[in-house]
């Protein structure tokens, strides 16, 4: 069983920070990864964002988790939410792409386990 994050970050106009990666399917998804042995998922979320997107990631806090399979292994996704401002910037080598987008018009080639992570906002 693994341990990971998902990030979840709003700029002021609402808007949701979506990476694509150089490897897999490279859909839009979410950024995030993994975490280390012991470490809060809190922590894990800065520092995977500021990793995938350049920003810095305020006022975050855990929403809730999801149990997903990944590459036949068990995954827990602890998903974090939070706030950022800022041109997100990648590295063009885990991150090809990174931008803002509007709930109400993400991508069509994004990843399937958006919508799931963004309903636990709802429930929280």
């Amino acid at each position: 069983m693994m341990h990971g994050v998902c990030v979840i970050a709003h700029n002021p106009e609402g808007q949701v920070l979506l990476v694509r990666l150089s490897y897999g399917s490279q859909n839009w998804q979410l950024p995030g990864g993994g975490m280390a042995d012991g470490e809060d998922p809190v922590i894990a979320a800065k520092r995977e964002f500021s990793e995938e997107a350049g920003l810095a990631l305020s006022d975050a806090r855990l929403v809730g988790h999801r149990v997903e399979k990944l590459h036949g292994a068990t995954n827990i996704i602890h998903v974090v939410v939070g706030n950022a401002a800022g041109e997100p910037v990648c590295d063009l080598r885990e991150i090809t792409q990174v931008g803002w987008f509007a709930r109400d018009a993400l991508p069509q080639n994004r990843s399937a386990t958006i919508a799931p992570r963004l309903a636990l906002l709802e429930q929280g």
